[in-house]
This record gives structure tokens, C-alpha cells and sequence, in this order.
């Protein structure tokens, strides 16, 4: 009988996801990440947050009814420094990071990956709505959950060979409704929990005021300017926006004005039409390649430029020893640095890199 550790976030995804493993046969373990900075800090979401007190008492509770093994492990260390400090340097940079594609890389399938197959562990499994698949080549990949409305392909695209070949994902290939069913039916609890919508270690949505309070560095007014150098009026510190923002700018120039450039040297950030926000080029480093090993000579892909993007065709070019460069044959707004940009061959993720 192999042997299964399931992250379990105490939502439906990952309790169905749990109870799908044990009715295949697998000997499952339940773990909870302990990830959060201080337990006095933390808050309890209503929402069904991943860090909270409260995720740990609804997973605890999952994995009683469904007799398994549960733990709580503690992941501070990793989070703190792979998730969090990335996050500050990132918003400090005039980037716009993505919290969550960290933490599955390197704290969910690095950490706890290497703490279960030291338990004896052969998989490691979540509740992610995706599927993974080993191709005719030999090599594993991401392919595109069964429902893409709630496909989270984008947020793994850089996980690694070694790690796919550890991975489970059960619900991909179910639809919302089908696992809050299958969580009705058994009987679990947390069948009608609402899904988390915030980034979970900042549930209030203010990203500047908690990196204000995270590092202890107030963010200093500069300008806002156009592409040209021409001073438009006073911003309240570069972490307050991000590439493609239109609200909350505080201008009034008579046309809708878009942020499109964060400065971080000379601290301005750069305000333009919504043409200039348009752009048919973008390039990005740090790969990582999936359903190919490669990409040596210029290949058509599809591409999604963040998580809630449906997606555009472009042809992609070595540029690099690190780095590809995609050419959009529509032109795309708000494309904004430190994001993540990730390539599709049909259903599977061919790979994909961080937006520069």
C-alpha cells in the first residue's frame, strides 16, 4: 500500500482530496503546515483561510471522520523566508510578486515534500484543481483541471520534475459543485466553506500597510510622471501600486490614466493612456520547463500573464541563457514584473518563467 501525506488547509478541496485517496487505497496521512508568524498575531478567517488557527481545527476535525493520522507541522522558518521576505523585496523592488506560486514551491513541495518522503511517504498530495500526468516522452506534467474555471495550473507552473513525480492531485478531476457534493454526502462540515479569496497572510487585502509593519520601512512619497519625465503630481510610496493600476491613483488629468511603470531608483512611478498600458512583448527569466525539457528554436504557445488572465497566443524565442521572450499576436494590458507568465501546449503547462 503506498503511502499518501495530504496537505490539508481544513477547506473542502483538500478533505475531499483526502477521502478521494483513502477510497483509492492509499495509507493517508493529514498534515497542516504551521505557518504563520506568532499565534497571538494570527487571525481566525471566517473565510476559510490557509494559515489560521481556525484552518487547524477544521482539518483536525476532517481527519477524525475520516480515521486518518493528522499532524501539524511547523513551516515558520521556510515561509518566513521563501514566502514573506520575498514578498517584501519584490513590492520594495517596484515588482508585483505572487505569494502563493512561492509557497508551493518551495515551502509546500520542497519542505513538506522532503519532510514526507522522510516519513516513508511515496506522494504528497493537495487539493489543487489540476492533474498530473506523465507523458509519452517520460516527462511529468501540469495538465489543465477538468473544469478551467477553477484550474490552478498557473500558481504551480514551477514545480520540478523530481516533485511531480511525488504528487497527487485528486480533485482535478472533479468540478467545484462535484467536491462539495462528495463533502455533503460523507457528511463533512466543511462542505459549504466559503473558498479564501485573500492572499492568507494578509487577509485584510492591505498589502502596503502590512509591509509597513512587516519591515518596519514607511514607503516615501515620490512622483508620479510620464514616460517623458513630466512630473503629474505626488504618490504615496511605489508599494502602493502596481503595473496596469487605474484606481486609486488620485489623479485628474481628463482620460483614464493607467500606472505603467514602477521606478524604483528614482522612486516614480510612470502614469500613461491606456495605449501606453498595451504592450505585445514580454520577457521573463528564472524557468522553469515542464512538458518540454526546452524551447531551442521559436514555438506558438498559449500563455496567461496572471492568474485571472483567460489567456493569449504568442510565439516564444530563446533570448537567454535564462530567459524567453513571447511575442503576443494581440497586444495585453497590465502586464506587470514579478508575475508570473506561464506557456500551455493544449492542456498541459509547457513551462514558464517570472515577468521582467
Amino acid at each position: 500500500m503506498s503511502r499518501v501525506v495530504i496537505g490539508m488547509s481544513g477547506g473542502v478541496d483538500s478533505s475531499v482530496a483526502a477521502y478521494l485517496l483513502k477510497k483509492e487505497g492509499y495509507e493517508v496521512i493529514g498534515v497542516t503546515m504551521q505557518i504563520w508568524q506568532e499565534e497571538e498575531a494570527c487571525s481566525v478567517e471566517e473565510n476559510g483561510g490557509c494559515c489560521g488557527l481556525s484552518a487547524v481545527e477544521d482539518a483536525r476535525r476532517v481527519a477524525a471522520a475520516l480515521d486518518i493520522p493528522f499532524y501539524v507541522m511547523n513551516f515558520r522558518k521556510e515561509f518566513r523566508e521563501h514566502v514573506i521576505n520575498y514578498f517584501s523585496e519584490e513590492y520594495y523592488s517596484g515588482h508585483t510578486p505572487n505569494p502563493c506560486i512561492a509557497c508551493n514551491r518551495y515551502v509546500k513541495w520542497e519542505a513538506l515534500l522532503r519532510k514526507s518522503l522522510t516519513l516513508g511517504a511515496d506522494y504528497l498530495a493537495t487539493g489543487h484543481y489540476a492533474r498530473v500526468e506523465k507523458l509519452a516522452s517520460g516527462r511529468y506534467a501540469l495538465r489543465r483541471s477538468s473544469t478551467l474555471q477553477k484550474d490552478q495550473t498557473y500558481a504551480l507552473y514551477n514545480l520540478t520534475q523530481d516533485q511531480l513525480s511525488h504528487t497527487l492531485m485528486p480533485v482535478g478531476a472533479y468540478s467545484k459543485d462535484e467536491i462539495r457534493a462528495i463533502a455533503g454526502k460523507i457528511g463533512l462540515k466543511v462542505a459549504d466553506k466559503p473558498d479564501s479569496q485573500d492572499i492568507c497572510f494578509v487577509p485584510d487585502g492591505d498589502y502596503a500597510g502590512y509591509l509597513e509593519r512587516e519591515t518596519g520601512r514607511k514607503a516615501e512619497e515620490g512622483n508620479f510622471v510620464t514616460a517623458d519625465g513630466r512630473i503629474l503630481g505626488r504618490h504615496k510610496g511605489i508599494i502602493h501600486y502596481t503595473v496596469g493600476q487605474r484606481k486609486g491613483l488620485g489623479l485628474a488629468l481628463g482620460y483614464p490614466a493607467f500606472v505603467v511603470e514602477i521606478r524604483p531608483k528614482t522612486n516614480e512611478v510612470v502614469i500613461g493612456s491606456y495605449e501606453e498600458s498595451l504592450t505585445d512583448t514580454v520577457r521573463a527569466d528564472r524557468l522553469n520547463f515542464m512538458s518540454v525539457d526546452n524551447i531551442t528554436s521559436p514555438v506558438r504557445a498559449f500563455a496567461k500573464v496572471r492568474y485571472n488572465h483567460k489567456g493569449a497566443w504568442c510565439t516564444v524565442e530563446r533570448t537567454g541563457e535564462d530567459e524567453i521572450t513571447c511575442h503576443f499576436e494581440e497586444p495585453l494590458r497590465a502586464v506587470a514584473p514579478g508575475q508570473a507568465l506561464v506557456l500551455y501546449d493544449g492542456e498541459y503547462v509547457m513551462g514558464g518563467g517570472t515577468i521582467i
